[in-house]
């Protein structure tokens, strides 16, 4: 059987999980036997089987497994964690050979569960190919901190609304339905004091009902200013503080409060990794997109072009702090959203 096509059906299952691992990877597995394939899997959610057991499960028998090949799009783990480790349960059922889309950067993992499967003589291959899948879960375990997404909507013009001090509409339904897509696919939503007083924002997936909810990260001077009556503390997802001043509010349980004099954006990527944080998506304002672009930490942008010209009143889409040097970045998709426009870049 083709490794290649076999290996892009697991990559299709493992897309089945994205927005329900939290932090684990999205996974997929086959197993063949006889130039036929079994069984399909993937990890559906965080604390529930990984996508070898998955796959497992569906057999008739796990007689079915002997002699058989898996695919799976991760290498299997080998510590216990939430669930028993899969590369000893791959040797325990007689699994005769494994194929991997890439190797897990989990130093948890990283080669440990290959060498379970190649030391107990099970035929192992390594095809160094991620899918497009868990960009932000490679570059967390690679640089050691949160893959920083800077997104915003932007007028022809390059401003944020048509007048500052006010919220201003730029994008359609399409570009909307775009933008929950993005914050799926996020660990964690920024935004600054203006743009929660401004805005009044809900920092949640509207199209989605998710597990683990992305984190919505305030940025403010003082938290007990921010009025309860905030759409931010009307749901129940995970809200986090970063407060310049010490908070003596009672606060719901689901915020949490954290106090520094000199939160910077280097300050909190750094608490963010600690956190075990691996993605996080800066929604404005434009003095908070600024600060995290003088600070090199824009590693991707997200950038929503609407068909209209705002004039000299409107606030500029990224406002405030200069980069040391001029960031260049590379497109990686242009697509057309209704009458809107998306562009994301990158930098890698």
């Amino acid at each position: 059987m083709d490794d290649e096509k076999i290996m892009a059906l697991a990559f299709a299952e493992a897309k089945k999980g994205i927005g329900l691992t939290w932090q684990n990877p999205v996974v997929g597995a086959v197993i063949c036997k006889d130039n036929q394939i079994l069984a399909t899997g993937y990890h559906h959610q965080f604390g529930q089987h990984h996508a070898e057991i998955d796959a497992l499960s569906h057999l008739q028998t796990l007689k079915e497994a002997e002699g058989a090949t898996m695919y799976v799009t991760m290498e299997p783990c080998s510590h216990f964690g939430k669930t028993p480790p899969c590369a000893k349960k791959l040797v325990a059922v007689g699994i005769k050979k494994v194929i991997i889309g890439q190797r897990d950067p989990n130093p948890l993992v990283a080669g440990k569960g290959i060498n379970i499967l190649k030391d107990h003589g099970i035929s192992v291959k390594v095809l160094n190919t991620t899918g497009e899948l868990n960009e932000a879960y490679n570059f967390f375990y690679r640089h050691h901190r949160p893959l920083v997404t800077l997104k915003y909507a932007m007028s022809l013009d390059g401003k944020l609304n048509y007048q500052a001090g006010q919220r201003t509409r730029l994008t359609g339904d399409a570009a909307f339905a775009d933008s929950q897509t993005l914050r799926i696919a996020n660990q964690a939503i920024l935004v600054g004091e203006k743009t929660l007083t401004v805005d009044d924002p809900k920092l949640t997936v509207r199209t989605a009902n998710l597990p683990f909810p992305p984190i919505r990260i305030g940025l403010v001077n003082n938290a007990d200013k921010l009025p309860l009556s905030a759409q931010l503390f009307q749901q129940e997802a995970p809200v986090w503080l970063l407060t310049r001043t010490k908070s003596t509010r009672q606060w719901p349980k689901f915020v949490r409060v954290f106090q520094d004099q000199t939160w910077t954006p280097q300050t909190i990527v750094e608490f963010l990794a600690k956190q075990g944080i691996q993605s996080l998506l800066v929604e404005g304002g434009s003095h908070v997109l600024a600060a995290f672009t003088a600070a090199d930490l824009a590693d991707r942008l997200q950038v929503y072009l609407a068909p209209l010209i705002l004039g000299g009143g409107g606030l500029p889409a990224v406002f405030g702090k200069a980069a040391s040097t001029i960031e260049k970045f590379k497109p990686i998709k242009v697509r057309q959203l209704g009458s809107d426009v998306v562009i994301t870049a990158g930098r890698d």
